[in-house]
């Protein structure tokens, strides 16, 4: 038996085979190429498609899939809200997905939810039965495992750490992304860069040269690694704010684990000593003293696991 597992993102869809014994058998990755809609939608099922044409017949047939999706699962109606792909607010994704896998089990959650269950299964949660991850990317979330379970809340909205209030006062811009994202996100570090360039009149390093308009993450990371101060002061201010989140999520749930992921982390899995040093500053410290703090060890298939995971799971119930 196979599984196959796919990843929406807001500008690929990642997908996978994989055994029961969770090892991929097969693995490829496309660009949205600024797709919207229902034209996602047909991207998705011809994938679905292809990949089970290919292990029909074989020894391994595909027998469920699992999706991981950008955003808020809709669990009780099967439809899926993406911010960053357009038309998608209530999209839906299971009713599309029965009609080119019919009788096929299939499930879908958000990538939160994702990430979390494949460190949980072949990560670095592995044996943990109370674990976060916080994805850091375009925006950031937080996958929770509590009591071997996931926690999706009343509306399976659970995990939208984004939103986690800390600073005051409580600024306009705020309102699109939340507190936590606006600074210290993949899209929150340029505009945190770009709000320092105004106040450094002085500063003339790398990132002054840089297109406003086109600076990026990446960017500031670079400058880092070369040792320009405004990089260093930029940085300092996340790895405060991911240290104070991650402090905030271990007095909340006394996890065994807090696993940082998503595309950030990457270039910023060096900082994580000093935001275990800002969470201790913060945290409950019972609870601190037990946590480990480390950077996934799946990188950028959590998701794909957590996916296949689940499909695994659907299967055999």
């Amino acid at each position: 038996m196979s599984l196959i597992a796919l990843d929406l993102g807001g500008t690929k869809l990642a997908s996978a085979v994989f055994s029961e014994e969770g090892d991929i058998l097969f693995a490829e990755k496309q660009a949205l190429d600024k797709r919207t809609g229902e034209q996602v939608g047909q991207m998705i099922k011809r994938q679905v498609q292809k990949l089970s044409r290919k292990y029909d017949g074989t020894a391994t047939p595909v027998q469920a899939i699992g999706v991981s999706v950008p955003g808020i699962s809709y669990h009780a109606s099967g439809t899926v809200w993406a911010p960053n792909i357009g038309g998608w607010t209530e999209y839906p994704l299971l009713q599309e997905l029965r009609s080119v896998a019919p009788g096929m089990p299939i499930i879908i959650d958000s990538d939160r939810a994702c990430s979390i269950l494949g460190e949980a299964w072949k990560g670095a949660a592995q044996a943990c039965t109370d674990a976060i991850f916080i994805a850091v990317g375009t925006g950031i979330g937080a996958g929770i495992l509590t009591g071997g379970k996931i926690l999706r809340g009343a509306h399976d909205i659970a995990g939208c750490i984004g939103w986690m209030a800390l600073e005051r006062p409580y600024r306009d811009h705020f309102k699109d992304c939340g507190c936590f994202e606006s600074s210290a996100s993949g899209e929150g570090i340029p505009k945190l860069t770009r709000s320092l360039l105004k106040e450094e009149v002085d500063y003339r390093g790398r990132l002054k040269n840089i297109d406003p308009g086109v600076l990026t993450a990446s960017d500031v990371f670079m400058a880092f690694e070369e040792g320009d101060e405004l990089a260093k002061k930029i940085l300092q201010v996340c790895v405060e704010l991911w240290g104070m989140a991650a402090a905030n999520l271990i007095s909340l749930f006394n996890p065994q684990k807090i696993i940082f992921g998503g595309g950030i982390f990457g270039p910023a899995a060096s900082l994580l000593p000093g935001i275990r040093a800002e969470a201790v500053k913060w945290a409950q410290p019972v609870g601190m003293q037990t946590v480990g703090i480390e950077a996934s060890r799946l990188g950028s298939q959590a998701c794909l696991y957590g996916a296949a995971l689940l499909a695994l799971q659907n299967k055999n119930r």
